[in-house]
């Protein structure tokens, strides 16, 4: 994990009433991904597993720094299961969760998607050849 300097540095620019949604999403990936390498990135934070490769990848997950809300992004979004289906982006594989309220944040069902992802390793043999698609209701 950065510095506490630097993390900082990122909560400079994020509205006063996301900050608490950064600082649990930092909390919940240093819980399920004690070994992933935090680094600063353009809009917020990304997390990756560094003896896999790099941000892309073997990418873990970003938090992202909206003006309005936090995204929690996952390069391989596509291939989550996400049972919610609150992933959100296309056509590309990278997905998001809109998070625009700490109290409204299904949080553990945000450590159930940070740790899928964390566990996903797309050099896996097929891996990336099922694009999960939700049940239709």
């Amino acid at each position: 994990m950065l510095p506490i300097q630097d993390f900082e540095s990122i909560l400079q620019r994020v509205e006063p009433h996301l900050c608490d949604i950064v600082f649990e999403l930092r909390n919940i990936v240093a819980e399920v991904a004690p070994n992933a390498t935090e680094r600063i990135h353009s809009k917020g934070l990304s997390y990756f597993i560094e003896s896999r490769g790099g941000p892309v990848s073997a990418g873990v997950c970003q938090i992202v720094i909206e003006k309005d809300h936090i995204r929690l992004a996952f390069i391989h979004g596509a291939f989550l299961p996400d049972r919610l289906n609150l992933l959100e982006g296309a056509p590309s594989y990278k997905k998001f969760i809109r998070l625009a309220s700490f109290e409204h944040a299904p949080w553990d069902y945000l450590k159930e998607m940070i740790t899928a992802s964390y566990r996903f390793d797309p050099r896996e043999p097929g891996a990336t050849l099922k694009i999960y698609k939700p049940p239709v209701n």
